[in-house]
């Protein structure tokens, strides 16, 4: 009978780390999902433009989506923590694969533009909870191993992704872009559903959906970020749809505030801002979305415009970042076990920071290899960053707030990513006007490059606006060490498993 129980032990063990082997495959699944759909349809809009129509409003596809993202986050992180992760992961991979088939049958720009919102509204469901159940499934020691697993995915989608989107577009059609949504989606679906077992809740009150904070987010965060997301593009900064949306987005967070500090189950806690922990780190990360801008955005345009590659080795000098970055956060519990979570942090915006600085010195027009270079470093330096604050946040929490804590650091990098597109594409525009008198926006310059009918001083002008961007960059990298010097304690108030 003593050697029994032993045997009923081992295989209930091993019966828990299949099933939680399920479950992680599920949640890098519905990462790959997340992360797919933010690059696989840029390569294919010349050909949904040339079936569909619309050019003048195709920004909308990315801007829809990432705006619905956006401001479901806190929705879904409080949602999770009062109904528990598995309805709300469930819920929005199936609004997510709904929006996926929505858009593959769609029949004009402003309908695909409609179904890439609401795909938005169950990626916002994916990003967040799948960060959360991560901490979930995992005690703090080995918590690296998942963060690392779904930033290995996340890398592997951004440099897959425009690759992925270009062969479906040229060789089947563009509708493929989502249906292969479905497939992967139903895997990831039914791991959840058969392997995902939560605790029992206890009996009680029932639970009290705060659906008016919920409304006043969604409604401040849509007018604020698309006031960011369209100003200077669809209209100018100082015009009135621009200031309308502005104001009304100010007015719109006195109001959330107003609701939200009377609400019983409040969208957005006050406990997330008052926490020095939890605040500083949803300064940094806030800098982190902001800084990320510059590289993502304006790299392969320098690379293009200023180094005359071609779009191919073009995304290879960006995409190298990919290949540190989870290898860099994979390798960062080695420093914070010993030196903590903030100064691990400290140390890697410290790093990204010098090399944001060192991008304008590099020479004109200079080589490959040197901007390679950055990237590879920049790449190690914000996974020593960005993984140990996620960690850190989640381990001082407990579960009925880890989902609340873990949407608000990600929907402070998203905003920090929305806000710099617009600060760093106006600085960009600026130089370019300076330099040229006035001449074109950046996209129109880097055209007339590619046509060969712009003089050797234009390209001049666009290496000083991108260089202008990075300095602009290594600013907010710099902002984020100060967040976490003066405002982070330096031991986090980490709690026991």
């Amino acid at each position: 009978m003593g050697s029994t129980k032993p045997a009923i032990r081992d295989a209930a063990q091993q019966a828990g780390t299949g099933r939680r082997g399920a479950v992680v495959a599920a949640l890098m699944l519905a990462m790959a999902l997340a992360a797919l759909d933010s690059t696989v349809v840029s390569t294919a809009v010349p050909q949904i433009v040339g079936d569909l129509g619309g050019f003048s409003v195709f920004s909308w596809l990315f801007s829809g989506y990432l705006l619905a993202v956006t401001v479901t986050l806190p929705v879904y992180g409080k949602l999770s923590d009062t109904f528990g992760r598995k309805p709300v992961l469930v819920a929005g991979a199936a609004v997510f694969l709904l929006g996926s088939l929505l858009c593959a049958l769609a029949w004009n720009m402003g309908a695909l533009i409609a179904f890439r919102v609401v795909q938005g509204l169950g990626g916002g469901a994916l990003q967040g909870t799948v960060q959360t159940l991560a901490a979930d499934l995992y005690p703090l020691k080995e918590r690296p191993k998942i963060q690392s697993k779904l930033s290995t995915v996340w890398a592997v989608s951004a440099v897959a992704g425009p690759g992925i989107g270009g062969v479906l577009a040229t060789y089947a059609d563009w509708r493929w872009i989502f249906l292969v949504n479905l497939p992967i989606g139903a895997a990831a679906l039914w791991l959840i559903v058969r392997h995902l077992h939560e605790p029992a809740r206890e009996p009680g009150t029932r639970p009290r959906i705060d659906w008016a904070g919920a409304l006043a987010v969604f409604a401040c965060g849509g007018a604020l970020l698309t006031a960011l997301v369209q100003g200077g593009v669809a209209w100018a900064w100082l015009s009135a749809p621009s200031l309308s949306l502005f104001a009304t987005g100010l007015a719109l967070i006195a109001v959330v505030v107003w609701v939200e500090r009377r609400a019983a189950e409040p969208i957005i806690p006050g406990w997330v801002w008052r926490r020095r922990t939890i605040a500083a780190v949803n300064l940094a990360l806030g800098a982190l979305g902001l800084l990320m801008v510059a590289p993502t955005v304006f790299l392969p345009m320098y690379a293009q415009s200023v180094l005359g590659l071609a779009p191919v080795a073009a995304g290879f000098v960006l995409s190298v970042w990919t290949l540190s970055w989870p290898v860099s956060a994979a390798l960062s519990q080695h420093v914070y076990r010993r030196i903590g979570f903030r100064d691990t942090a400290l140390l890697g915006i410290g790093t990204a920071t010098l090399i944001l600085f060192a991008f304008p010195f590099l020479p004109y027009p200079g080589s490959a290899w040197q901007p390679t270079l950055l990237m590879l470093l920049l790449g190690a330096a914000l996974g020593l960053f960005q993984l140990p604050l996620i960690v850190g946040v989640q381990s001082t929490v407990g579960w009925a707030e880890r989902g609340t804590a873990t949407a608000s650091v990600l929907f402070c990098r998203q905003t920090g990513q929305t806000a710099g597109a617009a600060v760093f594409g106006a600085i960009a525009n600026g130089v370019l006007a300076a330099r040229l008198g006035g001449a074109g926006d950046l996209d129109t310059v880097t055209r007339s490059l590619d046509a060969g009918t712009a003089p050797e001083s234009t390209r001049h002008a666009i290496a000083e606006a991108v260089h202008a961007v990075y300095l602009g960059a290594a600013c907010a990298a710099a902002l984020a060490f100060l967040a976490l010097l003066l405002l982070a304690p330096r031991r986090f108030p980490v709690l026991k498993d």
